[in-house]
């Protein structure tokens, strides 16, 4: 499987949010052999738990099937920039690469509000976004236009 794949991968799991009411984001993490080794979706809705966004299910699944926070040589795909409880999860989890689909102008830190990926913090990830971005995008402004009536 390739990058556009496993961000496929990850908007199906976003496409699951919409029977829970949560908004659509789904994340996928990729070992260094190119399986999928975690999986998760936003379940804030669902579960009462602000804590509970695709990253951090998805980091949390990885980390439970691989016997380590570490995951290092790991690749984490999800289909909206990471916040800043997401981003600071990744780089403690040592996640090499991110590949995000559309920007989060209000909460984003790949770049969209600030590059926490930029800062001088002891390891770093390679960021990279725009990965299906319409198709990510689209799902999300679907989401709202139903929740809004339009």
């Amino acid at each position: 499987m390739n990058e556009e794949g496993y961000m496929r991968r990850a908007l199906e799991l976003a496409g699951a949010c919409l029977a829970t009411g949560d908004v659509p984001v789904g994340c996928v993490v990729v070992d260094a052999a190119g399986a999928i080794v975690g999986e998760g979706r936003n379940r804030r809705e669902e579960l009462g738990d602000a804590s509970a966004h695709a990253e951090m299910e998805a980091i949390r699944a990885a980390c439970a099937r691989l016997g380590s926070w570490r995951l290092t040589g790991c690749s984490l795909y999800v289909t909206l920039e990471p916040c800043p409880m997401c981003a600071g999860a990744i780089l403690n989890a040592r996640v090499d690469r991110v590949w995000y689909g559309a920007r989060e102008e209000k909460t984003g830190c790949c770049g969209s509000v600030l590059n926490l990926f930029a800062e001088d913090f002891p390891y770093r990830a390679a960021v990279r976004g725009g990965l299906l971005e319409g198709e990510c995008r689209e799902l999300l402004r679907e989401f709202f236009r139903q929740k809004r009536g339009i």
